[in-house]
Formats: structure tokens, C-alpha cells, sequence
């Protein structure tokens, strides 16, 4: 089974050597034209069909353009300075910290706070006064962002925070109270 390589190339050579019948490519063509012809495919836009194309092209861009649009809109006076508002926070790391020690112990009590009908009328009380001790620290603030950091200001900042939470341990054991007296009045 095994040949000799050498034999294989001679034959070959003497193939290759031989020429092809005259018009053979031309036959081998027009065979393979009928057996797979070729075929274009024309897509054909009409006018109407381009236009119909552009107006929706231009209806999607408007309307993302106007989905994108930011609107621009003034600030008014009082907007402008609370956007530049200081607060502890900006002042120093140490006061940032204060700062958040009190707020999210504010947070954290509001939240801890049950609302009820019996209680509605003191909790609207106490948070009318939490309001008014909101404002007071805004107006502390822009009066930090105006003047500058000063021991009066930060102080008053720092005890204005402490007010809310005392005020809001108050409201915690008032509330306490009530619900022990009304679990007293229940027993009787």
C-alpha cells in the first residue's frame, strides 16, 4: 500500500503537463450560471417612501430632544444663598461630627415615636415646636454663611441641635406617661 513519494511527483508532473480542451472555461461557467444564478436584490425607494423616512427621522429627534431638555429655571434670591448655605459640617471634621451625632439621634427618636390618636395632639404640639427650632437653625446658618465661623454662631448651631433632642426626650416620656396612665386607667 505504501508508495514512494517520488513516483506520486513524476505522475504529476506528467499531468500537469497536459492542456485543457479549448472553451473548457467557458462551458464550466455557463454550467455554473445555470445551476446557481445570480441574482440581485434592488431595493427601490420611492419618493414618498424617503420623505415618509426623513419626517420620522425629524419626529424622533425633536422629541428626544425635548425628553433630554433640562429646564432652565431662575432662582430666586432666598434660593441662591440656601444653596450656598454652611453648615457645622463645612466648618470643620469635628463639628461635621457633631453635627451628624445629633441629627441622626433626632432621626432615630422621631422614628422610635408612636403616633396615635390619644397622642396626636402632643406629638403636633412638640413637632410645631421642632418647626420653629428648624428655623432658628436655618437662620443660623445663613447668618454662619454670611458672617463667617464664630464661636457665638457654632455655639448657638450646637445648641439649637441639643434643644430638638432634649425636646424630642421630653415628647418621648410624655408620651410614656400617658400610655402608663392609660394602661392604669384599663386595670381600674
Amino acid at each position: 500500500m505504501a508508495q514512494d513519494i517520488r513516483k506520486l511527483f513524476e505522475n504529476e508532473q506528467k499531468v500537469s503537463n497536459q492542456k485543457m480542451p479549448d472553451q473548457h472555461e467557458a462551458r464550466f461557467l455557463s454550467k455554473l450560471e445555470k445551476a446557481m444564478p445570480v441574482t440581485s436584490i434592488k431595493k427601490r425607494f420611492s419618493i414618498m417612501q424617503l420623505a415618509a423616512s426623513v419626517v420620522i427621522l425629524i419626529g424622533l429627534s425633536f422629541g428626544a430632544s425635548k425628553y433630554f431638555e433640562t429646564p432652565e429655571i431662575e432662582p430666586v434670591k432666598g434660593e441662591e444663598v440656601a444653596a450656598n448655605i454652611k453648615t457645622l459640617g463645612d466648618i470643620s471634621p469635628d463639628f461635621k461630627k457633631v453635627e451628624d451625632y445629633y441629627l441622626a439621634n433626632i432621626n432615630l427618636e422621631l422614628s422610635k415615636v408612636k403616633l396615635t390618636s390619644e397622642n396626636k395632639e402632643l406629638f403636633d404640639s412638640y413637632v410645631q415646636r421642632l418647626e420653629e427650632l428648624n428655623k432658628e437653625y436655618d437662620r443660623l446658618s445663613v447668618e454662619l454663611t454670611e458672617s463667617g465661623p464664630n464661636e457665638l454662631t457654632v455655639s448657638a448651631l450646637i445648641d439649637n441641635l441639643k434643644f430638638r433632642l432634649n425636646l424630642l426626650y421630653r415628647l418621648k416620656e410624655q408620651l410614656k406617661d400617658l400610655n402608663d396612665s392609660d394602661s392604669n386607667q384599663e386595670i381600674l
